[in-house]
């Protein structure tokens, strides 16, 4: 069994894209992935080691997103269409960053 790690996974990266639908078809057909979520303003494939959301750059910005034991820490956390919930932040850099809930988490 492997061992319980202490430190706070990545989930996804965001990338903005101007079509989802395309950038889907896209990653499908030059990479192994699994869409967990498509509809017209974001799509999130799934990676063995990770996750990458393709993001419409007027409703989300690119960021990094990590499962975090306690993200009422860095805001309100709010329910997503997909079923996750989450806050947000910004790092020392201005960098966007999304502290996901640990619950309902594949």
């Amino acid at each position: 069994m492997p061992a319980t790690s202490t430190r706070d996974p990545l989930h996804h990266v965001a990338i903005p894209v101007e079509d989802v639908a395309r950038a889907v078809t896209w990653y499908r057909e030059n990479f192994r992935c699994d869409v967990d979520y498509q509809d017209d303003t974001w799509a999130l494939l799934a990676f063995d080691n990770v996750k990458l959301a393709l993001v419409l750059p007027e409703q989300h910005p690119p960021h990094i997103a990590f499962v975090h034991p306690n993200p009422e820490r860095y805001g309100e956390v709010k329910p997503h269409r997909d079923g996750t919930k989450s806050s947000y932040a910004t790092d020392s850099e201005g960098n966007f960053v999304e502290m996901l809930a640990d619950e309902n988490l594949d």
